[in-house]
C-alpha cells in the first residue's frame, strides 16, 4: 500500500512556477483590459459627439459588462468540463471586430453592438486566463493571480490617459490604433494556447477536479456553508464593483462639474486610482499567503471605508493622495477574492473564476446604469455622495469562513 502511495505520489510532482507564462498572461491581462477600458474612457468624447445622456452612457457600460459576466461561468463551467486552450486567442478576435465598430459607429445602438462584441472577448479571456496563472502558479497562488489581475487593473488604469493623449485630440476614431493591441493579444494567446495545450497531459489541475469535488459533497453542511460563503463573496465583489463602476464612469464628471475641471484634469485623478488599484492589486496577492486571504479581503474594504466617505469633503490637493490611498487598499483584494474562491470551491478553477471575476462584475454592471439613472434624477453629486459609502458593506466579511476552515475541509 505504501508503495501505491509512494508511486502515486511521484506521478504527480509538485508544479514550479512558470513565471514566464506569469508574465505573458498577465501582460495580454494589461492588453485586453486597455482595450475595455477604452469604452469608459470614451465616454465624455462620445456624449460631446453624439449627446448621450449618463442613462444612455450607463447603458453602453451595463452592455459591456454585462455580456462578458454573464458568459464568464458559462465559458468557465465549460472548459472545466473540456479543455480549450485556443478558445483564448480566438475570444481576442472577437475583440479586434468590436473595437473597429467603435471607431466607424455612427450611432448609439452601434456603439452598443461593437461594446457587446468586447464583451464576448473579454468573457472567454478572463476565466480561461485566470486558469492558466492558476497552472503556472505552482504553490505561489496569491502571487500567481496577482500577477495576472495587476495585468488587468493596469491596463484599467490606462483608461484616463486614453482619454487625454489620445481621444481628445483624435476623437471617436483614434480608438482604430488599439486594433493593434488586440493583434498583438493574438499572438501572445496562440503561444500561450500551445503551452496550454501541453499542461493539459500534465498538469494536476485536470486531474484533481473530480475527486477534490468528491470532498466538498461529503457533507451538506459542508456543502451548505460553501454555497452560502460563495454568495456571500460575490455579493462584496459587487459592492466593491458598484463603487469602482461610480469611480470610473461617473466621478470624472462630478470633478468638471463642482471644482470647474477640464476632462483631461479630472482624469489624472481617474488615473491615480487607477494605477495605485493596481500596485494595491499586485500587493494583495502576497499579502494574503502572509496574512490570509479573508483579513485581506476585510482589510481592503473595511479600511477604505473611512477614507471614501471623507473624499467629496476634500480640496483638489488632498484629493490626489486621499484618491491615491482608497485604490491601493479598495482594489487591494482583487487578486485575493478570486484565490479564495479557488480554494473554497477546489476543482472547479474556470467556473468560479468566472463567477467571481464574471457573474460578480455582471452585477456590478447594474450599478452603472443605477448610478448613471440616479445622476440624470437625483443629481451627479448626490449619486456619488451614495457611492463612497458601499466599501462599509464589507462589515460582512466577518461571515465569511476562515482560512484555516477552508484549508482543514480541504485536506
Amino acid at each position: 500500500m505504501q508503495a501505491q502511495q509512494k508511486q502515486i505520489d511521484t506521478q504527480v510532482p509538485e508544479q514550479k512556477t512558470a513565471y514566464r507564462i506569469l508574465l505573458i498572461i498577465g501582460f495580454v491581462h494589461l492588453l485586453n483590459d486597455t482595450i475595455q477600458s477604452l469604452v469608459p474612457a470614451m465616454f465624455p468624447i462620445l456624449q460631446q459627439s453624439m449627446g448621450l445622456t449618463f442613462t444612455q452612457l450607463g447603458l453602453i457600460a451595463f452592455s459591456l459588462n454585462l455580456t462578458s459576466s454573464l458568459i464568464q461561468p458559462v465559458v468557465g463551467t465549460f472548459t472545466d468540463r473540456k479543455p480549450s486552450p485556443y478558445a483564448l486567442p480566438i475570444g481576442l478576435c472577437f475583440t479586434f471586430i468590436g473595437v473597429l465598430g467603435i471607431a466607424f459607429a455612427p450611432s448609439f445602438l452601434f456603439v452598443v453592438l461593437s461594446v457587446i462584441f468586447i464583451g464576448l472577448g473579454s468573457a472567454t479571456f478572463h476565466p480561461e486566463g485566470s486558469r492558466v496563472a492558476y497552472m503556472a502558479a505552482g504553490s505561489r497562488r496569491g502571487l500567481a493571480q496577482s500577477i495576472y489581475q495587476v495585468g488587468g487593473n493596469a491596463g484599467q488604469a490606462l483608461a484616463p490617459l486614453i482619454t487625454a493623449l489620445i481621444l481628445v485630440p483624435l476623437g471617436q476614431f483614434g480608438s482604430i490604433w488599439f486594433t493593434i493591441l488586440a493583434a498583438i493579444a493574438i499572438g501572445l494567446l496562440i503561444y500561450i494556447a500551445r503551452w496550454y495545450s501541453v499542461q493539459i497531459n500534465t498538469n494536476t489541475i485536470f486531474t484533481a477536479p473530480k475527486k477534490a469535488q468528491n470532498k466538498v459533497e461529503n457533507t451538506s453542511k459542508k456543502k451548505k456553508t460553501i454555497i452560502m460563503a460563495i454568495c456571500l463573496l460575490v455579493f462584496l465583489v459587487f459592492a466593491r464593483s458598484w463603487f469602482q463602476a461610480g469611480m470610473t464612469n461617473f466621478y470624472a464628471f462630478y470633478l468638471i462639474e463642482q471644482y470647474k475641471m477640464s476632462i483631461g484634469q479630472a482624469q489624472v485623478y481617474l488615473f491615480i486610482f487607477l494605477a495605485f488599484g493596481a500596485i494595491g492589486t499586485f500587493a494583495g496577492g502576497p499579502l494574503a499567503d502572509r496574512f490570509g486571504k479573508r483579513n485581506i479581503i476585510m482589510l481592503s474594504m473595511l479600511g477604505s471605508a473611512p477614507l471614501t466617505l471623507l473624499l467629496p469633503h476634500v480640496g483638489t490637493i488632498v484629493i490626489y493622495p486621499l484618491i491615491a490611498i482608497i485604490g491601493f487598499i479598495i482594489l487591494s483584494s482583487f487578486s485575493v477574492s478570486v484565490v479564495y474562491a479557488q480554494e473554497l470551491v477546489p476543482g472547479r478553477i474556470g467556473m468560479v473564476s468566472g463567477l467571481i471575476v464574471g457573474l460578480a462584475f455582471g452585477m456590478g454592471a447594474l450599478g452603472s446604469v443605477g448610478l448613471g439613472l440616479m445622476a440624470d434624477v437625483i443629481g451627479l453629486t448626490n449619486t456619488i455622495l451614495f457611492t463612497v459609502t458601499l466599501p462599509l458593506i464589507g462589515i460582512l466579511t466577518f461571515f465569511l469562513p476562515s482560512d484555516k476552515w477552508i484549508e482543514e475541509n480541504n485536506s
